[in-house]
């Protein structure tokens, strides 16, 4: 059951235009807010309880939208440089990504599903509302082969497989290397100890990595079933970076629910999705976005992006159920773009669908994690009765202008998150 509260203050949004998170329409009305939950939804005025605080915010006629979510992202990797993660201690990176949960917060985004690295602590000083930050979904590490897209040890360095050290993304929690159904085993279940609501498991080539082209398959399909068989036995899922077609159909035979990214899949292997039910994580990449210090990962990002317009029009067409992400990594002073990419979003979808996916869609996703959901006592994503009560209020509308989005700062008056205003411009 959603949590109730029967004491404390109130929050009353009045004249606002809603966009429930699903209707491509908006409803005129009041919405009130009781502690961390939505009390209601109304299109006539909302009376105040004289027996109880309550914090009347006029709207204006702006339009009250559930707050947004991010289903790729990465806190401690976005907002530290490589220089940071190789030569930063564990805290200062842990606290850079503590600084950037409060950053997206700000920007809207009251919910994201991070993708690898060590959020666990960052969650729980956020979860006691000790800090500033959206809910947090971790993954913990992202599990790799040797020479797969997480192994980031260096070429002359032994892998742990013969014997050899961590690789310094081992160390720090953000990647795990792990070779061989019983190790994969392991690894799965050494994230499950450590928080993980779902598991991402790398099973073909990067743009980040230096040492696998993107057309490699990476787990062997016993591997691979041992990744699902253990986040099923916790009752929740695998989720998987990969971009070719071999690598996203061995991840679908073995289970895997999830696919992350996606963009050099051709349209026969798109519809398979749509068949098996399996979710597409797609990221509307664009040059640009990323930046590489050597021709091989940069010829790498080029060929993502060429892909990324035709396999979107390929999910559209077959009714795959898509999420969407940014996957920013390692360029600190790009943080931002998270806004504008999720503007970017209406390139793909027309603004009532690009907005379902930024609010309720991507929620249905991350709900897969199902008893590992840290947050399943009520729903998010959505303006209803028993939802969790996190709102933005726009100056604006962004069914017919979804670029709004885009600037945070300037067109998003109110949030709220868990019930507690964290920003408030008409004050």
């Amino acid at each position: 059951m959603p949590p109730k509260s029967d004491t404390g203050t109130r929050l009353l949004f009045r004249n606002v235009r809603v966009y429930d998170g699903v209707s491509p329409s908006l409803v005129t009305g009041d919405v009130l807010i009781d502690g961390a939950t939505i009390a209601g939804v109304s299109s006539s005025p909302v009376g105040e309880d004289p027996s109880r605080e309550t914090i009347v915010i006029d709207g204006g006629n702006r339009v009250l939208m559930p707050g947004m979510s991010d289903a790729h992202v990465h806190l401690v990797g976005n907002v530290n440089s490589y220089v940071d993660m190789v030569a930063g201690t564990e805290s200062h990176i842990a606290l850079n990504g503590l600084a950037e949960a409060k950053n997206m917060l700000h920007r809207g985004f009251t919910a994201v599903r991070d993708m690898a690295g060590d959020t666990g602590s960052i969650k729980s000083v956020i979860d006691r509302g000790l800090f500033e930050g959206p809910r947090i979904y971790p993954s913990q590490a992202a599990i790799s082969q040797t020479g797969g897209h997480g192994d980031f040890g260096f070429v002359y360095e032994c892998p742990t497989a013969l014997g050899g050290n961590q690789s310094r993304a081992e160390e720090i929690g953000f990647m795990r290397v792990a070779d061989g159904p019983d190790r994969v085993l392991a690894a799965v279940r050494e994230q499950l100890k450590k928080g993980a609501s779902q598991i991402k498991v790398m099973v073909g080539g990067g743009a980040a990595s230096m040492y696998d082209p993107l057309y490699t398959v990476q787990f062997t399909d016993p591997e691979l079933r041992a990744a699902v068989h253990a986040a099923t036995d916790y009752g929740t899922y695998v989720a998987t970076h990969v971009y070719n077609v071999t690598g996203i159909r061995r991840a679908v035979a073995a289970g895997v629910k999830s696919i992350e990214h996606g963009h050099l899949a051709d349209e026969e292997t798109i519809a398979l999705l749509a068949e098996k039910d399996v979710w597409l994580s797609m990221q509307p990449f664009a040059l640009g976005d990323h930046h590489y210090p050597d021709p091989n990962r940069a010829d790498k990002d080029k060929e993502i992006c060429s892909g990324t317009d035709n396999v979107y029009e390929w999910a559209r067409k077959h009714g795959v159920k898509t999420a969407w992400g940014t996957d920013l990594l390692l360029e600190p002073q790009l943080a931002h773009r998270q806004s504008e990419m999720a503007a970017r979003l209406g390139d793909h979808y027309s603004n009532a669908d690009a907005l379902r996916m930024l609010t309720s869609g991507n929620a249905e996703l991350f709900r897969l994690a199902g008893e590992r959901d840290p947050y399943r006592q009520a729903p998010f994503g959505a303006i209803a009765e028993g939802a969790w009560a996190d709102v933005l209020l726009v100056d604006g509308n962004p069914l017919e202008d979804l670029s709004l989005l885009a600037d945070p700062a300037k067109h998003l008056s109110v949030i709220v998150k868990n019930g507690n205003v964290v920003k408030n411009l008409l004050q």
